[in-house]
């Protein structure tokens, strides 16, 4: 049931209202192509050969899917995608979607990247976030290590003292700046490695409010446990606990590592047990509101509903600046903008950086779209409503 009568995912009218006859029609083509499985895989395969081929395709793919699920080649570029979502009272969370290099200056390169959004979202009211990876910033392999117990070499120990450095530069500078920062989920087996980080993050720049958050992959079956466990040791230390939630990115790698490894498979045996453990920390994150920032990272209505009838329960108003609901850019705008449109709080999570480094985003996202269960055709449907309400209307 719709706890909040303002509030309708169908409505179409708002979900598009900043978008022209011509640019929902490439939206319409470009959910179309997505609905063909063997079309999304022979373009990726050809997209990925032209580029490594250094043929005249980049501007193609700029005008189309980038254009769709990308802010801009840099910062500045992203400007009018901040202003155009500003003026849906949309927040816009700058995600640098270059996949890393490996290398130390690789990192140190990435961490002034993001250093620089925050700077960028300092100087925006419609920039509520910021967000990083670690494995950015640090080598993946190490944090393996440190997860395992294992012996450092002594590079590896001055690299990994590095990486520590990095994250503690860029959450000060958020910190400086009053901008809250998402340090995202990885893969679980640097995934503590990566939470140890974030706490002590947390321990130090969340003594007055939330500055750092923590995600939580609800398709995880023991991360409810672990935001449980995170609310004691943020109440028994004094400082204040940053939640994103998400169901998660991993899953088919995850279960295959598992398999392979010999150990449990870390994921929910079901979608619906993934569903049911996602609702669950919503409602135990506003139960505990008094100690707990959250942001909803999620593309399903039922959630939404859920947050909301949990807010509306709690007596919190839609704008409290302790919940936020996100989307990603180019997907389920019938969310995102009725959500603003009602007075949520509400942020679109935009990538940006060279189309040909950004690809390996693209790509999942397009191969997203077309795996979930009717995402594709959703996106499609909802379009495709209002192109057809529009022509009725100029009938």
């Amino acid at each position: 049931m719709n706890p909040d009568p303002k509030v309708s995912f169908d409505n179409t009218a708002i979900a598009f209202a900043d978008q022209s006859d011509a640019k929902l029609y490439k939206t319409y083509l470009l959910f179309a192509a997505m609905n063909n499985n063997s079309l999304v895989k022979m373009g990726g395969t050809m997209m990925r050969k032209a580029l490594e081929w250094n043929l005249p395709v980049k501007t193609l793919i700029k005008k189309t899917i980038f254009e769709q699920f990308c802010g801009g080649e840099t910062i500045e570029e992203c400007t009018p995608t901040i202003e155009r979502l500003g003026k849906s009272n949309i927040g816009t969370i700058l995600d640098y979607s270059v996949e890393g290099e490996g290398s130390e200056q690789s990192f140190d390169h990435t961490a002034q990247e993001i250093i620089a959004t925050i700077e960028r979202a300092h100087q925006s009211k419609h920039i509520p976030f910021s967000v990083f990876k670690v494995t950015g910033v640090a080598d993946s392999a190490i944090l393996t290590k440190v997860q395992k117990g294992q012996p450092l070499t002594p590079a590896e120990q001055t690299a990994y003292d590095k990486a520590r450095a990095r994250v503690k530069a860029i959450c000060q500078r958020a910190f400086d700046r009053g901008v809250r920062i998402f340090i995202d989920a990885e893969e679980s087996w640097f995934q503590e490695t990566i939470d140890q980080l974030t706490y002590e993050m947390m321990a130090l720049y969340n003594k007055e409010r939330a500055i750092v958050y923590n995600t939580y992959q609800l398709y995880r079956h023991d991360r409810l446990d672990v935001i449980k466990r995170d609310y004691e040791n943020a109440v028994r230390d004094g400082y204040y606990l940053g939640g994103k939630l998400v169901r998660g990115a991993y899953m088919e790698k995850e279960a295959k590592t598992a398999q392979q490894q010999g150990y449990g498979n870390p994921i929910n045996p079901s979608k619906q047990a993934t569903d049911d453990l996602y609702n669950a920390a919503l409602k135990f994150c506003v139960e505990h509101a008094d100690r707990i920032a959250i942001c909803a990272g999620t593309h399903n209505e039922d959630s939404c509903y859920v947050l909301m009838q949990l807010m509306a329960q709690h007596g919190i108003q839609p704008n409290d600046e302790r919940f936020y609901f996100a989307q990603l850019l180019g997907m389920s705008d019938n969310l995102s903008y009725n959500l603003a449109h009602a007075g949520y709080n509400v942020a679109k999570y935009v990538p940006y950086g060279p189309v040909e480094s950004v690809m390996p985003y693209l790509l999942r996202r397009a191969d997203e779209n077309t795996a979930i269960a009717g995402q594709s055709s959703r996106e499609f449907n909802l379009v495709s409503k209002e192109r057809a309400r529009r022509k009725k209307q100029s009938a």
